[in-house]
């Protein structure tokens, strides 16, 4: 069998995986900006809005972190995978970009 991947033929968030008499790109985890193979302890590096933590690229809990990231009155933050999103408060809707009260 002829090692394909040795020649790097994949795109660049891809890995190569080498099978019999041929290969194929399958695409890297979410958590990476590159990888050598499958899962969040391959990546070469962590995508945007993850950290390496114990030898893998895990999500940055936004909501957590102690400068606050959504700033409008009335407004909660909601984590999300590599990310967060900003939604009024309980109680609360948005008109124009400001939560008011229903």
């Amino acid at each position: 069998d002829l090692d394909e991947c040795a020649t790097s033929p994949c795109k660049d968030h891809q890995y190569c995986l080498n099978t019999d008499g041929s290969f194929s790109c399958k695409a890297c985890d979410a958590s990476c900006v590159g990888c050598t193979g499958e899962g969040s302890d391959k990546c070469n590096t962590c995508a945007p809005g993850y950290m390496k933590e114990d030898e893998k690229c895990t999500d940055i809990d936004e909501c957590n972190l102690p400068e606050k990231v959504c700033m409008k009155e009335n407004q909660d933050c909601i984590n999300t995978s590599g990310s967060y999103k900003c939604v009024c408060s309980e109680g609360f809707e948005d008109k124009d970009g400001t939560c008011v009260q229903t």
